[in-house]
Parts: C-alpha cells; structure tokens; sequence
C-alpha cells in the first residue's frame, strides 16, 4: 500500500482521546485530559426542540409542522384574489369611479 493511501486511511480513524492508558503516557497528558473531560461534559441525548421565533418561524410551525395542513393554500389563493383586485381597481375601476351620467 502506498504512502498517500495509507495517510488517508488514517485520517479517517479518530485518535483514541479518551483512553485512560493513554493520559499518562503521553508527552501532553494534561491537554489529553482536557480534551477528555470537554468530551465528557458533553449533552447526550436528542437537543431539546426550540419554540419557533418570529412571524415566518410560527406561521411554519402552525401549517408545516407535526399536523400539516392545506391552509396555507387557502392562503395563498385569497392573497392572490387580493392582489388582483387591487391591480384590477388600480388599473381600471379607478377610471370610472366618478363617471356616472
């Protein structure tokens, strides 16, 4: 086996940093049992679900989230009908809003 394919075997294989053995054998124990107790104070376990923030996050949340729902198509469809109106009226019906004989 090559040099270069060795080398990349082993950066796929972590250090054993938290092997007791290992602490007092080595030139920088006292790093290694830093490194070994960060490791120890770690969180285990699923992260605690986050309560959604701001407008867009809660709107996701409510439509998108455990019980998906088709409302935001509703949604959707209404604003639509909103604008067109507005550009409707804008554009036309504002015209002959006073123009009544």
């Amino acid at each position: 086996m090559s040099f270069i394919i060795r080398r990349s075997l082993s950066t796929l294989v972590p250090p054993k940093v938290a092997n007791p053995s290992g602490l007092g054998a080595a030139k920088d124990a006292v790093r290694m049992a830093r490194i070994a107790k960060f490791y120890e104070r770690l969180p285990k376990g699923a992260a605690p679900e986050r309560a959604p923030s701001g407008l867009i996050g809660r709107y996701q949340a409510r439509y998108f989230g455990k019980n998906p729902s088709p409302a935001p198509i509703w949604h959707v469809i209404f604003f639509m009908m909103g604008l067109g109106y507005s550009f409707e009226y804008y554009f036309h019906l504002r015209h002959h809003k006073n123009n009544v004989h």
